[in-house]
């Protein structure tokens, strides 16, 4: 749609609300479903199955949305900071409904909120790098207003998106859609955060690295 230097505030309100929306299309679709099914069905096996469905998807929206809260949300007022336990709440239980698994080694600690939503964000990516499932080992160092984020991303098959390695080397994207927005919204939080972001295809898997350059 848009460069990043000419993508306004509502034009990015607009493309994380789509995103958004199209993570949570998927689980609230099936929900539908399982409820036609009960409406039409009049197999007990079918009604069990049916609310099977509706169940696992109900979990998997209401995951999806609390994650979407911090990650993308403004999760209370300006300056405000969030609990990092909050942040790995909720990424466990988005990632419950992924192929990858985490492994968090991060303290329990009061973060502002936008260095708490690149984390996040970071690990949104670091899905990405593992399309048939793996580990993302999520580490912190460093003082709480000056952290360096490491995620390590193993697996049988790692990639990194090439709109992340565009990115990452400092090539912005011509056009920006609800598609490729997530990678640029963690890039200017991290900006707004003051850090710099790596992203290190090694033979072993993938690193994501968010240093502080306080």
């Amino acid at each position: 749609m848009t460069a990043i230097e000419d993508l306004t505030a509502l034009d990015l309100a607009a493309l994380v609300a789509s995103r958004v929306c199209h993570d949570i299309i998927s689980p609230v679709g099936a929900i539908t479903n399982g409820l036609e099914v009960l409406d039409e069905e009049g197999n007990e096996d079918m009604q069990e199955f049916a609310m099977d469905l509706i169940r696992k998807s109900a979990r998997q929206a209401s995951a999806k949305l609390q994650f979407a809260r911090l990650a993308f949300g403004a999760a209370g007022s300006a300056g405000s900071e969030i609990d990092l336990g909050d942040a790995h709440a909720v990424a466990v239980g988005f990632l419950a409904n992924e192929k990858a698994e985490i492994d968090w080694q991060v303290p329990r600690l009061l973060m502002a909120k936008n260095r708490v939503k690149l984390l996040l964000n970071l690990i949104l990516l670091a899905n990405q790098c593992v399309p048939r499932g793996g580990l993302i080992t999520v580490r912190m160092e460093g003082e709480v207003n000056a952290p360096t984020f490491e995620l390590v991303v193993t697996g049988s098959t790692t990639k990194v998106p090439a709109l992340v390695i565009d990115m990452m080397s400092g090539v912005e994207p011509e056009r920006i859609d609800a598609h490729t927005v997530q990678p640029v919204y963690a890039v200017l939080l991290a900006r707004e955060s003051g850090m710099h972001l790596d992203v290190v295809k090694e033979e072993a898997g993938v690193k994501i690295i968010a240093s502080s350059s306080l």
